[in-house]
């Protein structure tokens, strides 16, 4: 597969671009789900994306996620014009560039934590040596290290999710793309999941969050709203700051 030239350094280029990306599913009748918007996000930089139910968030984590392609416009992420991949080579980059988590969890209940996480390696070309030392590494980035050999069923629902964070994370990907992560938490375990999602971003990662709560969309640096497909231009905040951390 190869990188078509964007420009500047791969530490410079935006880890996403849309250009006039948008999606219309086909009829009869087509329904436009996404209006033709541009978009970058910065690599370091964190996203809330906002909007009512059936406003188009989901069809934007499709598109952003490399589940669905845009049917207008272009989507680069990396610098890669992804529209110019076969479905084979998208579905790769999906796996090497992008990491996932879901509200949901999607664990494998019979499977211990650390079985999970070995398993998000399997179709990621990560080669075989590194997959034990990469998903227990993962495991205590999230503050699960002595929890890697529990079943799911006997994990906590935050520290479900902080396994689910440890899968995420373990190919090393480009961009965290996180749809309602605290949405299956309680408070006090959401502000922790939240806290965590923090730190990676103060750690340099690249996130986007899908939410319907106005509390978490606060967390990021920029938030994007959607309604009825369209994409409003993003408000900027302050940076974060953990307690402790020189400003």
């Amino acid at each position: 597969m190869s990188v078509p030239p964007y420009g500047g350094s791969a530490v410079d280029r935006p880890v996403i671009r849309f250009d006039q990306a948008g999606l219309t599913y086909p009829g009869p009748p087509p329904v436009t789900a996404l209006l033709p918007f541009d978009l970058t996000i910065q690599r370091g930089d964190y996203i809330t994306v906002v909007g009512p139910s059936g406003s188009g968030k989901s069809t934007f984590l499709n598109v952003a996620g490399l589940l669905d392609a845009p049917t207008t416009g272009r989507y680069f992420l990396d610098g890669i014009d992804t529209g110019a991949l076969r479905d084979s080579d998208r579905t790769a980059l999906r796996g090497r560039r992008i990491g996932f988590v879901f509200q949901a969890f999607h664990l494998l209940p019979h499977r211990s934590a650390l079985e999970n996480v070995l398993l998000a390696m399997v179709y990621n070309n990560v080669p075989s040596a590194e997959h034990r030392p990469r998903a227990t590494q993962a495991l205590e980035r999230v503050g699960l290290g002595h929890r890697m050999h529990a079943l799911p069923t006997r994990l906590s629902g935050g520290e479900r999710q902080r396994v689910a964070i440890a899968r995420a994370l373990v190919a090393d990907p480009s961009l965290l793309l996180c749809d309602e992560p605290t949405g299956n938490l309680d408070s006090a375990t959401a502000d922790s999941v939240l806290a965590l999602i923090d730190e990676l971003h103060l750690d340099g990662m690249t996130i986007v969050v899908i939410t319907h709560d106005p509390q978490v969309a606060a967390r990021g640096r920029r938030t994007v709203r959607i309604k009825d497909g369209r994409l409003t231009e993003p408000v900027l905040r302050p940076p974060v700051h953990l307690p402790g951390e020189a400003r």
